[in-house]
């Protein structure tokens, strides 16, 4: 099952209000409404009773959200970027190098000014 379409049925099914659910992930309603049909269709069983914007989960459905986020919390973690290696990139040794210009000062790698 599409990714996209489990996510869908995630926030849907946590915020059980097809308008705050939409205004969460930045899609129409008609975009969830037809989501939640698509994965009513591919589980085979009514996961979800609609009211207008409101929203019941029935067994089924509430089911059926713990392997959802399971299924997500899969993905997500298989797609995620490999953490940086512990410890930092070892830095050869420059020696004192150069100490700044000073006005009035001798410069710092010379034995004496001349004037």
């Amino acid at each position: 099952m599409d990714t996209e379409l489990l996510r869908h049925y995630v926030v849907v099914a946590t915020e059980l209000h097809l308008g705050r659910a939409a205004a969460s992930l930045g899609v129409p309603r008609s975009t969830l409404r037809t989501s939640l049909d698509s994965v009513q269709r591919a589980v085979g069983s009514v996961l979800v009773e609609r009211d207008d914007d409101r929203i019941t989960l029935t067994e089924a459905g509430t089911l059926f959200l713990t392997t959802a986020r399971s299924e997500l919390a899969a993905v997500d973690a298989a797609n995620a970027p490999p953490k940086p290696k512990a410890g930092g990139k070892a830095k050869a040794s420059k020696g004192k190098g150069r100490a700044p210009k000073v006005k009035g000062q001798p410069l710092p790698y010379k034995k004496r000014q001349s004037r």
